[in-house]
């Protein structure tokens, strides 16, 4: 049996992790979330899962293993320790500029002769992603932007991360946020709170966060125009990833579009219904 070489945490104490562990943690993330982890990232399991091997008081990983084989609760705690939430207002901008200039016009126009229009970011985080689509379709004339709100339009932010969705929920974030947001949107829709910086009311309330697994069930009722799912398919296989994506495809309207992330690309029978139309953007075009 393997034993890795231990990571010391300060003058914390080290735990056994062994081959057996680091195998039954990757086999169990994969299973639940879809993610994979290779044996690179056996140090960043033991790392991430020390704290909670330590609150539960046990002397070394295996216990802890055989705890989340069992027990639900306690596994999606280790599987959210386990995933990157790596994320920032306006990433990939050029996705938010095509947004604005391609598709914002038309569900606009939409909204105001009294139409529906649904926006999805499917994997959240903390929150800066559907917040930065939601600025981007509000914009920045007010009268407009009260048409807009006033119409019948939802955005749902998901993520499998209580603690994400948490942060998104409460719209607080460290006052260098704005360095990311562009200054007209971050004018109107945010302000300053000493060393905070805090999402305008009108904004949280046009967006729903909900905690879901993509690798589960959606309860989700009804079809999207929109649907953000970025640099989420870098973690999964390539059969998870076809899946993902029919299941994704199920869930756009046709002419609907998606953005994924900048090192994805469309595999599998969904790709066939689409049309690359820019950088990592693509248009539903086939039901």
């Amino acid at each position: 049996m393997t034993v890795f070489t231990p990571v010391r945490l300060g003058d914390q104490q080290e735990y056994p992790y062994t081959q057996d562990d680091f195998a039954a943690i990757a086999a169990m993330v994969h299973a639940h979330a879809g993610i994979c982890m290779p044996e690179s990232k056996a140090m960043l399991i033991y790392s991430r899962l020390t704290k909670l091997v330590r609150e539960r008081g046990f002397a070394d990983f295996a216990r802890y293993v055989d705890l989340i084989r069992s027990d639900t609760a306690e596994r999606a705690r280790a599987i959210e320790a386990l995933t990157t939430n790596h994320t920032k207002f306006f990433r990939e901008i050029h996705h938010f500029d095509h947004f604005e200039q391609h598709v914002r016009p038309a569900l606009t126009d939409r909204l105001i002769a009294g139409g529906r229009v649904r926006l999805w970011s499917s994997a959240a985080s903390s929150g800066e992603e559907p917040y930065s689509l939601a600025m981007t379709m509000l914009g920045t004339d007010k009268d407009l932007a009260r048409r807009i709100m006033g119409g019948d339009i939802a955005l749902l932010g998901t993520d499998l991360a209580d603690h994400v969705l948490r942060t998104a929920a409460d719209g607080v974030y460290p006052a260098a946020a704005t360095d990311d947001i562009p200054d007209r949107y971050a004018r109107l829709w945010t302000r300053r709170d000493g060393p905070n910086l805090t999402i305008a009311k009108p904004l949280k309330d046009m967006i729903r966060f909900r905690k879901l697994n993509l690798l589960n069930s959606w309860p989700i009722k009804g079809k999207f125009d929109v649907i953000f799912c970025r640099n989420v398919m870098i973690y999964f296989d390539e059969p998870t990833k076809e899946l993902l994506l029919r299941r994704l495809s199920d869930q756009l309207v046709v002419g609907g579009h998606l953005y994924i992330g900048h090192s994805e690309r469309l595999i599998g029978s969904a790709a066939s219904l689409f049309s690359s139309i820019g950088q990592t953007i693509y248009r539903k075009d086939k039901a």
